[in-house]
């Protein structure tokens, strides 16, 4: 009975913030107060807010209770492997800017030795860049490559900020990707750090593979993690 009655509050508290019955920075009932409207103890409700907060509607002040957060940014996003994502950015005029945050070669992973078309005798690296808007973490973009078609990416990848500049650097300029699968799921504890978010933010997980327009040739498999509640996603 009492996880029904946090999900009725959380319902009905939902409800109101998207009916615009609260603002910015409002205060929100007190517990006593929602305690008594729900015929339930201060602990429930406790436990409702709770959640919000972890959900990134509400922020707290010590001893004065729960409040609005204002609107996350809402960025437009084009789901398409032509582009960068750093040339999308900037061509939206955000204040953009990535941060590499590793570059190492991985063990033998069947699923991505297949998506790159080489056998297990090979050497894969994976580069990761944290992608942020004015200074919040909203992206984390990783490309696994094949040293036998990128012979340096062991000594530069640790430097590099966009693959796709990397790829005009070897004369690849077309890019397309045969395939998206897209999921989502809650992050986890490594993520939450990088993101700087509660664990009830959705990530929103696109895996797909870069093709060299030419040439057909594979040139990356991808796993891009997106903080689900800054995008509005456009799909073609």
């Amino acid at each position: 009975m009492k996880n029904e009655k946090d999900i009725l509050i959380i319902d009905k508290l939902l409800s109101d913030i998207v009916a615009g019955k609260y603002k910015e920075n409002d205060k929100l009932p007190s517990e006593n107060e929602l305690a008594d409207i729900y015929k339930v103890t201060r602990i429930t409700v406790r436990k409702a807010y709770n959640r919000l907060e972890e959900m990134g509607y509400l922020y707290s002040k010590q001893g004065k209770g729960r409040y609005l957060k204002g609107k996350q940014l809402k960025i437009d996003l084009h789901l398409s492997g032509s582009v960068s994502f750093s040339d999308k950015m900037r061509d939206k005029g955000y204040n953009f800017y990535t941060k590499n945050m590793f570059c190492e070669r991985i063990e033998y992973n069947e699923k991505i030795y297949d998506e790159l078309a080489i056998d297990k005798n090979g050497s894969v690296y994976k580069i990761g860049r944290l992608r942020f808007v004015d200074n919040m973490p909203i992206a984390l973009h990783i490309s696994y490559v094949a040293k036998s078609l990128f012979k340096d990416i062991h000594r530069v990848g640790g430097e590099i900020k966009s693959m796709f500049e990397y790829y005009r650097s070897k004369g690849y300029n077309e890019f397309n990707s045969s395939k998206s699968v897209l999921s989502v799921s809650f992050p986890t504890y490594y993520e939450r750090g990088i993101f700087q978010c509660p664990n009830l933010i959705p990530m929103l997980i696109i895996e797909g593979n870069c093709i060299d327009s030419k040439t057909e040739k594979i040139l990356e498999f991808s796993k891009i993690i997106y903080r689900s509640d800054v995008f509005k996603y456009q799909i073609e």
